[in-house]
């Protein structure tokens, strides 16, 4: 039982985020309405007569298997004797559990007073009732977060490196052989195409896709079926140009940097293929090319977009990479600026969906990239970043990767209130919730590079299938 207690209380941790997401979904459609009575509807113990009223009674069906799976979970932990931190956060939550059950027993048969008023809005019996659920939740993720580290932690994992940072490495890493680079003279076609493919990586296209669904995404929450679609291409193109301007940049300040590190030794001005002064140029016309775009959509869409550029290029690259180890956290920002573009594209102004979505990127980003920078420490370390692994350690690492996934998990319900969001974003977020954190306990076992880039991976999938699903939702496709 005891090589079972983590996995149960990963399944309880999800089982728990089920109940939060759907009853959140619940609330919005007001599907209770439609079975006011408790357990079942009419009397208390008929069948509901429409769809509705089966969506009341599939959440406490549900409701029940998972108290019967934190029950589970709570014999597991007896017999498996947790540490003090690990008991105290699961008797929290086990004795929530039930108070929550009670509590939304109540609101189910009609109990939706307010209680209070807060900056304008109300706080209803029903949001008291899913705030208790995301405590449960935390508690037993935050139960699952130390006890993977009492089970997997090296206790002795302290790089003692100082306040300043790793140092760097004073020789440049041999990447062995350099690729070969025609002359345009000896062999116009092929430098042709290998300059063509350099201009093209140093964009970092592999980033385009996703911060482009993030503005998709902003555009439909904000807009809806009533998009312009000249607008949608004007702000998707200028969010593709200036991803590739970041790039560049980021391209030309990190050349030297690149050549110590295995991973980035055959970029395109690590190897000379691209010189500075063209660079550089390239990622002005890019930048000029993008707020271009963005200003003949709107003005505060064109000052949003010269900021992510410049948070990216100067900020990031410049001032927190190389000297925080918070780093990753604060960067966080130039990923979650898309989602303020995509929707001051169609509003015109930067509104609550826009900071909710972006709120998401942003405590996403670090659970998604802890796990690069695990796969990579000896490359960080080499080129002298302060990244979380090198600086905190492995053990803290994954620690970490465990609170920001809960927090991405807890913003992601939230966001179900926004309105236009229905069962699709609902099931989207509980799947691909639960793969990344099979993936993350994975990691926490098996401590290597494979399980590092699978949950790298498994975070790239959550966020894709969320923000597919914020797409088809709100456009009611």
């Amino acid at each position: 039982m005891s090589k079972r207690f983590p996995p149960l209380l990963a399944a309880s941790a999800m089982g728990v985020y089920l109940l939060l997401v759907v009853g959140a979904t619940t609330a919005v459609t007001d599907a209770a309405a439609a079975c006011a009575s408790w357990p079942a509807c009419g009397n208390g113990f008929e069948l509901p007569t429409a769809g509705a009223g089966w969506v009341a009674i599939g959440h406490r069906a549900v409701a029940a298997v998972v108290g019967v799976l934190v029950l589970v979970t709570g014999v597991a932990a007896w017999r498996a004797r947790p540490s003090r931190r690990v008991a105290a956060a699961l008797v929290a939550s086990f004795l929530l559990y039930p108070v929550q059950s009670l509590l939304g027993a109540y609101v189910a048969i009609g109990g939706r007073e307010t209680l209070a008023t807060v900056a304008g809005t109300a706080v209803t019996l029903s949001a008291v009732h899913l705030a208790g659920g995301l405590l449960v939740f935390f508690g037993l993720l935050a139960a699952l977060a130390w006890e993977l580290e009492d089970r997997t932690g090296d206790p002795d994992d302290d790089p003692a490196v100082g306040p300043g940072g790793p140092e760097s490495a004073e020789e440049p890493l041999d990447p062995g052989p350099r690729p070969e680079i025609p002359s345009w003279r000896a062999n116009p076609p092929r430098r042709a195409r290998l300059t063509a493919a350099a201009y093209f990586r140093l964009m970092k296209p592999r980033l385009m896709w996703l911060l482009c669904l993030v503005a998709s995404a902003a555009m439909a929450l904000a807009g809806g079926t009533g998009l312009s679609v000249p607008v949608v291409a004007a702000t998707l193109a200028g969010g593709a140009l200036s991803i590739g301007a970041s790039g560049t940049f980021n391209h030309v300040l990190e050349r030297d940097i690149d050549r110590r590190m295995q991973r980035t030794s055959d970029r395109p001005l690590a190897v000379d293929l691209v010189s500075v002064r063209n660079a550089v140029a390239f990622g002005l016309l890019l930048t000029a090319a993008s707020v271009g775009l963005f200003a003949w959509v709107n003005l505060l869409a064109a000052v949003l977009g010269f900021v992510a550029i410049v948070f990216y290029s100067v900020v990031y690259t410049l001032v927190l990479k190389p000297n925080t180890v918070q780093n990753t956290v604060i960067g966080g920002a130039a990923g979650a600026l898309p989602a303020l573009i995509g929707w001051a594209a169609v509003t015109g102004e930067v509104g609550l969906g826009g900071l909710a979505l972006a709120a998401l990127i942003f405590l996403w980003t670090p659970a998604h990239f802890y796990n690069l920078a695990l796969a990579y420490k000896d490359d960080y370390e080499r080129g002298g970043f302060p990244m979380m692994p090198v600086v905190r350690g492995e053990t803290a690492t994954r620690r970490h990767i465990v609170w920001y996934f809960g927090a991405t998990l807890a913003v992601a319900a939230a966001m179900v209130g926004l309105g236009r969001l229905d069962w699709l974003y609902a099931l989207a977020g509980v799947t691909g919730g639960a793969v990344f954190l099979w993936t993350i306990v994975r990691l926490h076992y098996e401590r290597d590079e494979a399980a590092a880039f699978r949950a790298f991976h498994a975070s790239n999938a959550y966020l894709g299938v969320v923000l597919l699903a914020v797409v088809v939702d709100a456009l009611a496709l």
